[in-house]
Order: C-alpha cells, then structure tokens, then sequence
C-alpha cells in the first residue's frame, strides 16, 4: 500500500511539473479586433492577455489561467495541471497518515516489550523485547529515533501539505483561482470606497459546486475548454473579470503617490540597518525588493498590495486562528510597494518594481501640471 501511494504521489508530482500550466501562444489576440480593449496587452510576451490568464516573471510567460508559481515543482499551477497539482496535494497526506499510523503502532508495540513496571519506576530497555522472541527487524534506540523523527516529518507534512489541499479546493469549487480571489476582494473594496453603488459578480461560477469541480478534474485528465475561452454565469460575458481588472489598474494609478529616498537602500531581503520593526516585518513574498539610491523617485501604491496573491487564501484562514501573528507579521506597516521612476520608461525600459523601506523615503511634493518639485514646502514622511 505505501509504494502505491508512493507511485501516485510521484506520478501526480511530476505530472504537474513537467506538464505545465499551458501558456498563452505568443502574439495571441482575441478573435475580434474591438475586444482588444477589454483586455491587457503584455509587452514581453508581445500579445494580449486571454481571460483569466497573467503573467509570471518566473515563466517569463503568461500563464493560462494562473492560480500560483509553485517553487516546489519549479513550475507554474494553472489551466492543464491544476488537477494533478491538486491530487498530489491529496494523496500526500493520505500517504503521511498511513505512515504515520505504521510509525506510532511500531513504536507503541515495540515499546510495551521493553517496559518493566515496578513498585516505584518504570525502567525501559531497548536492548531486546522481554516477552516476544526477536523480531525480524531489529529495533533498538537508533531505529526508535529514526521513526520518532520521521513520524514528525509524516505528521508535519500532513497537516501543510493538508491544509494547502483545502484552500485549492475551497477555490476550485467556486471555479476561482488564488488570483481571481484576490481580485474579487479588491473589487469590493474598489466598489465601497467610491460607492459606485455597481455589483461584482464573478463570471466563471457556475452556481454548482459539482459544475465548478469538473471544469478541472475530468475522467480523461484533459480539463474542459482551450485555456482561452470560458463559460460564463447567466448576467455576465466573457471579459466581465478583465473589465474589473482594467478597472483596477486605472485606480491604482489614480491613487498612487510619489516618493523620493532619502536614504540608500541596497535591495536586502531583511535590512539590519533600518530599524528592528523593519527588519522582522519583511514581506513575506516572492515579490522582489528594489534598490534605491538617495534622489531615486518612486510611484508607490496607497492600497499596497501586501501580499503574493496566491497566499491571500491562506492568509485568510491563517487570521482565522492567529489574527494577531497574521495582521502584524504578513501586511508590514514599514514597508512599501512601488515602481521606481526611470528616465528610459517612457522609452519602453525595463521596470524596477519591488518593496523598499517606508523610512527610506519621503513624499514628494511637486506641481502636477509642470512635474516640478515645489519649493519651501515643508515634505512629511
């Protein structure tokens, strides 16, 4: 029984690896010309950005319906192995349970052969059992370490590896990724900041859990559709969530400020020269850090975008049990997210966009019509 579990967890392991999520062909564009503008056009990878889909600077492609960069299988999570991704995050705790079950047994028979129970002490003696003949195994002290530490190992990856198949499938039976999660919240808060008074309803749920379950696993393991086109709920279209998504991205920019460092930062992951609520407050992200130089202008986001979104799920269930730990630890007060102002990005450079120090830099105050610094005004942090 353990090395079935062991080929099907395998099996589903590398399948997600070496399958891949499935891309975005290079130069995609939609059928129709005019729904170009419903969608985002991703300069590297010189094509539009189908429904659904972003890009990953991992992959350095965009991904089809991307729920996350997994490091573990150094791979993208998205459209054609979501299910095996999911599988392999089932069957490996089942296969830790079983382990676990095997460990604990061996160790309580083994242990209740080598305990003498007297008057006042209870001595143990691993050295040979006292009621049973030898066993077939030996199992002394050594071998007693070596399944209490992997017992912790078993127990350990049952309950991660556990919890992260709850949070997939919390998302698959809504048909939502990590992503897609993230972006509906913010819908929310973009909808009651402004109090537009307008509704967001998520296009891809198909209102059964069963219908949303078979839009990623399937008997043939091909999940439904092309990656490219989706069904859609009664009231919405096609390019209900990328409108949202464009909606967005014209409020971040709206509601973004200007920086100007007034001290160096080298781009560190945990600064020790920043102060200590900056050094343990580190964002706990994939996103990169960048490094400033006194002088260096950035456009920061207000609504800061806190965290990875694929760990957004997590993070809400995490709050759930440890609210303090989860506010103070993974939305950091001391740091900030922007995009660093360069003289070749109006001439189509590269972006330099990461986290930096909130007391590295200082409001810049300028004159929005002629983008000149005003003079003698006082610049609060």
């Amino acid at each position: 029984v353990l090395l079935n579990w062991t080929v099907m967890i395998l099996y589903n392991y590398f399948s997600a690896m070496f399958v891949g999520p499935g891309y975005v062909p290079l130069g995609w564009t939609p059928e129709k010309s005019q729904d170009c503008m419903y969608l985002q056009y991703c300069k590297i990878c010189q094509s539009y950005k189908a429904p659904r889909s972003h890009h990953c600077r991992k992959c350095n492609r965009c991904v089809m319906k991307m729920d996350h960069h997994c490091p573990w299988i150094n791979n993208c999570c998205g459209y054609q192995n979501h299910a095996s991704f999911t599988l392999f995050l089932l069957l490996a705790p089942l296969g830790c349970i079983h382990a676990s079950f095997i460990f604990v047994m061996t160790m309580y028979t083994q242990l209740y052969n080598r305990i003498s129970f007297g008057w006042s002490s209870v001595k143990i003696d691993m050295s040979a059992a006292k009621r049973d003949p030898r066993p077939i195994i030996p199992f002394g002290l050594s071998a007693f370490a070596a399944s209490l530490f992997a017992l912790g190992l078993a127990l350990g990856t049952t309950i991660a590896v556990g919890m992260l198949f709850i949070i997939q499938m919390k998302v698959i039976l809504t048909n939502k990724t990590s992503i897609e999660s993230w972006i509906e919240e913010k819908a929310k808060d973009r909808i009651q900041y402004y109090q537009t008074g307008e509704t967001f309803i998520f296009p891809y749920d198909m209102g059964s859990k069963w219908k949303n379950f078979r839009q990623v696993f399937t008997w043939s393991g091909i999940p439904e559709g092309d990656g490219l086109d989706w069904p859609v709920r009664d009231g919405c279209h096609q390019y209900s969530l990328t409108i949202e998504q464009l909606k967005q991205k014209a409020d971040k920019r709206v509601r973004s400020v200007r920086y100007r460092a007034v001290e160096d930062y080298s781009g560190v992951c945990c600064p020790m020269t920043k102060g200590v609520k900056t050094f343990f407050t580190t964002p706990c992200t994939e996103e990169p850090r960048i490094a400033l130089s006194k002088g260096d202008l950035i456009l920061a986001t207000r609504g800061l975008k806190l965290v990875a979104p694929h760990l957004y799920v997590w993070l809400k269930v995490l709050y759930k049990f440890w609210p303090l730990i989860s506010c103070y630890a993974f939305f950091p007060r001391h740091w900030m997210y922007g995009e660093k102002i360069l003289d070749s990005a109006a001439d189509g450079g590269v972006r330099e966009r990461g986290w930096f120090p909130r007391n590295c830099v200082e409001k810049y105050q300028y004159d929005s019509e002629t983008d000149q610094p005003v003079d003698g005004e006082k610049k609060t942090r």
